[in-house]
């Protein structure tokens, strides 16, 4: 089932996500209907509080050289927790919440993710390039921040004007 993604300037994309305490099959329903609306959306992530469940679950799926996003390669993450951050690296990044939109983001390049999988059992991953860049991209969803919020002065006004505009284009 498809479920409707939230966009700014939402109010709830600004919550705190409360830590996931059962996993349940109501948890792994949810979890599959973000996955098809994930990929409905042309996204690579999406975290739970993008389809208004302020809950600490964000799902993954980068696409392979040919593009394609294969259900074997879906990363689930609940109660995330980063480690062992290593360098920097810039990245072109977009939001399914932001839609539109893109701009430089500087992120850790490599990590260390603790969380748990769909069935509650800890996990481990390291991750670099595009997948530690996505983790920390929804992981800042589930703490109430979006990419935007990572944008210089000058570049937030320039995206709050560009969003303005877009807004009244819409009308």
């Amino acid at each position: 089932m498809l479920l409707p993604i939230i966009t700014y300037p939402n109010k709830l994309l600004k919550s705190i996500s409360a830590d996931v305490a059962q996993f349940d099959a109501q948890l792994h329903t949810f979890l599959d209907n973000m996955y098809e609306t994930m990929l409905n959306s042309n996204g690579i992530g999406l975290a739970a509080i993008q389809v208004s469940m302020p809950i600490r679950a964000l799902i993954l799926c980068i696409p392979d050289e040919e593009g394609n996003q294969d259900a074997s390669n879906i990363l689930e993450v609940i109660n995330p927790r980063i480690a062992n951050t290593n360098g920097t690296i810039i990245y072109q990044e977009g939001c399914l919440s932001v839609p539109g939109y893109y701009e430089d983001i500087e992120r850790y390049e490599s990590l260390t993710l603790h969380y748990h999988n769909r069935h509650g059992v800890e996990c481990t991953i390291e991750a670099d390039e595009l997948l530690s860049i996505a983790i920390q991209h929804e992981m800042d969803h589930l703490d109430g921040k979006l990419f935007i919020d990572k944008l210089s002065y000058s570049r937030r006004k320039k995206f709050e004007k560009e969003h303005k505009k877009a807004l009244k284009e819409k009308k």
